[in-house]
């Protein structure tokens, strides 16, 4: 029986890990919206200036492991506070860039800071909550995503004109504040305290343990990675706004609102995945996307666009949603601060070119932007499905236990 303390400590762990993705990736899409004028200011082209996409993405994995080491060591608590200030300072600072070059310095350390919030918080989050939880709270957590998208997409909508883009990155020093609450609000994870009090095994001998898990994550997480930035990150600014040229009004409205599926299709496939299996609800989510794919990516009515581009983020994002539950219960119990986020940033790695492989595609179809989409969109929806079909699944797993080690890669874990 759990209880009132029991759950008030886990909403305010809930709502302080949802805050902290939130206003993360509020401050990674400050950028989306404004590398033109960036571009501009430092007299650089818009392909070079998505350089600083890439960096930012590909540096998120040294961040996730050297935090996510922190967290195994120090606790959870602590290393979130740590992260929260610093990509907070980066992003203020990155207003004040003076060049080109400090600009990509600024957001490849924005970057670092970046890639330990997802993994400790999540982390956190699910070895606090009850686990009849984790399927609607993963669906929860992974909303944060585009719920800062979103916030982004307001600020952008109705204060870029007063603001310009430092203005933009100075807003997003705000998320520092979220410390104050995690402070005085926050405990540490209950199954991090038992851990810490067992004999400790290396990092090297943990995950050689678990090789064939481990490649098989960070292929998971690859695909996925390709799967959102592949569909959000030159989709409003460079195929509505360039290449379909629609008005910032018109823009603004179409972010807005497929950003409000995904954060529907979050929660809802999280809280399907609790039901029908994590493996089973990514697999529709995804099929959803594939459904979607060819209007969302080709039509010029902006009617069909704005439908097209809902069910899509409705799929995509609600595969997403599965995601924090389905890897945290995977992860080897002793490493879950490293784990879940250096498989998923070093995934944000190899899918760091995306922004850069999307913009050369389209120049060498006639700067078809639509194109570049539905050829990376489409094709990681189908592999996706395949490491579904044919990957490992613990729902349900003690959290101070982890994975079952001996379970074949290819067989479920059944749910305890």
């Amino acid at each position: 029986m759990t209880s009132a303390a029991d759950i008030a400590r886990a909403r305010n762990t809930v709502i302080a890990a949802f805050l902290g993705w939130t206003l993360d990736a509020f401050d990674f899409f400050i950028l989306v919206f404004t590398f033109d004028e960036v571009a501009k200011t430092f007299g650089v082209s818009i392909t070079s200036i998505t350089l600083a996409i890439t960096l930012t993405l590909a540096s998120r994995a040294i961040g996730a492991f050297v935090f996510g080491r922190m967290a195994d060591r120090y606790g959870r608590k602590p290393t979130l506070m740590l992260v929260i200030l610093l990509y907070s300072l980066f992003e203020f600072v990155s207003g004040l860039a003076w060049s080109y070059v400090s600009f990509l310095v600024i957001r490849t350390l924005f970057g670092i800071a970046m890639g330990g919030e997802w993994g400790v918080g999540s982390s956190l989050v699910m070895e606090t909550i009850p686990s009849r939880w984790r399927g609607w709270v993963s669906g929860l957590l992974q909303a944060g995503y585009p719920t800062g998208y979103f916030l982004a997409t307001l600020l952008f909508g109705l204060c870029y004109e007063s603001l310009g883009w430092r203005g933009m990155f100075f807003v997003g020093a705000a998320p520092a504040l979220l410390v104050f609450f995690i402070n005085a609000k926050i405990h540490e994870s209950p199954a991090f305290e038992v851990m810490r009090q067992r004999p400790k095994s290396s990092l090297l001998q943990i995950v050689k343990s678990n090789a064939k898990l481990t490649i098989y994550a960070i292929a998971m997480m690859t695909a996925f990675n390709f799967f959102s930035h592949g569909t959000q990150d030159i989709y409003p600014k460079l195929f509505l706004a360039k290449q379909l040229g629609l008005p910032h009004a018109t823009l603004t409205n179409i972010v807005l609102v497929y950003n409000v599926a995904a954060i529907l299709g979050g929660l809802f496939f999280g809280m399907l995945s609790q039901k029908i299996g994590r493996r089973r609800a990514i697999i529709l989510a995804c099929g959803l996307a594939l459904l979607a794919v060819y209007p969302w990516s080709h039509s010029r009515d902006v009617y069909m666009l704005c439908a097209a581009a809902f069910v899509m983020q409705f799929g995509v994002q609600g595969a997403w949603g599965v995601v924090p539950a389905h890897l945290n219960e995977l992860s080897p119990a002793e490493i879950r601060g490293t784990f879940p986020g250096f498989v998923y940033q070093l995934g944000n790695f190899l899918a760091a070119i995306n922004p850069v492989l999307q913009a050369e595609i389209a120049q060498r179809h006639g700067q078809d932007y639509g194109y570049a989409l539905l050829l990376v969109a489409a094709t990681v929806a189908v592999v996706l499905v395949l490491l579904m079909a044919f990957g490992p699944e613990a729902r349900g797993v003690a959290m101070a236990e982890g994975r079952a080690e001996s379970a074949p890669l290819r067989e479920a874990v059944p749910a305890k």
